[in-house]
């Protein structure tokens, strides 16, 4: 199993914090955001890790994370995504590196409360297919939302207007090797990118998606609010911590 995080893109809403650094370098409480989805893949037992960026400050990924030896990795990789093309662009450049194992994919912005350990276990025993994270938000319109019925997933539908649920996939995802054969017969959106929402729909319709309810809070942290809220709770988080141990 081998973990990727997505940390590229040009980080355009959260302009001009991001003028002069990647997204994923701004900090989240004490810590550089890229931290957090790094200690999250460590902590449910992946050791090969991927880090895809892009961008003029994607050298600075390397001066602070180094070869991981802080987060207790003995390597970490590091490949360049030149411009922007969605998430599922920036996944095929892992194809090299992922070298027909199972992949667990996070979004560089992604914060979470919780370990994933129980869900990465549970895509480990899975015989093929995928496994994404879901929750439930109150801006079900910002995300790729998901319908479910009698507890299966019917339907994921990229920002849309009328959400038919307030679940949404979350920027966690579980794949095995079909996932960079289901990229390379994408088509861009009308955003121009190839979406991570058609991907997972692909395994929808083969009838090989599987699901789990994300324990904890989640914030993405790809715009001012989201990128408040997510200092915000890991201040509380913190903070809880904090008084536990008096």
């Amino acid at each position: 199993m081998k973990g990727i995080i997505l940390a590229g893109g040009l980080g355009t809403r959260l302009y001009p914090l991001t003028k002069v650094t990647n997204k994923h370098l701004l900090p989240i409480h004490s810590k550089p955001m890229i931290y957090y989805p790094l200690q999250t893949l460590v902590d449910a037992g992946i050791e090969n890790i991927l880090i895809v960026t892009g961008g003029n400050h994607a050298g600075e990924f390397l001066r602070l994370l180094g070869n991981g030896s802080e987060f207790g990795l003995k390597h970490l990789n590091y490949t360049y995504q030149e411009g922007e093309g969605g998430i599922a662009a920036a996944l095929d450049l892992a194809e090299h590196f992922a070298d027909g194992d199972k992949v667990v994919v996070m979004l560089g912005d992604n914060i979470i409360e919780k370990s994933i350990k129980k869900a990465v276990t549970n895509f480990r025993r899975q015989a093929a297919g995928a496994r994404i994270l879901i929750k439930e938000v109150t801006d079900p319109e910002r995300f790729g939302a998901v319908e479910i019925k009698n507890k299966k997933i019917i339907s994921i539908e990229e920002k849309p207007k009328r959400p038919k649920s307030n679940c949404v996939v979350t920027g966690i995802y579980m794949y095995d090797n079909q996932v960079f054969d289901i990229i390379k017969l994408l088509k861009p959106s009308r955003r121009n990118e190839l979406e991570i929402t058609d991907v997972n729909n692909a395994y929808l319709k083969k009838g090989e998606l599987q699901y789990e309810i994300l324990d904890g809070w989640w914030s993405d942290s790809g715009t001012f609010d989201s990128l408040l809220r997510a200092n915000n709770l890991v201040a509380e988080m913190r903070d809880e911590k904090g008084k536990g141990k008096g």
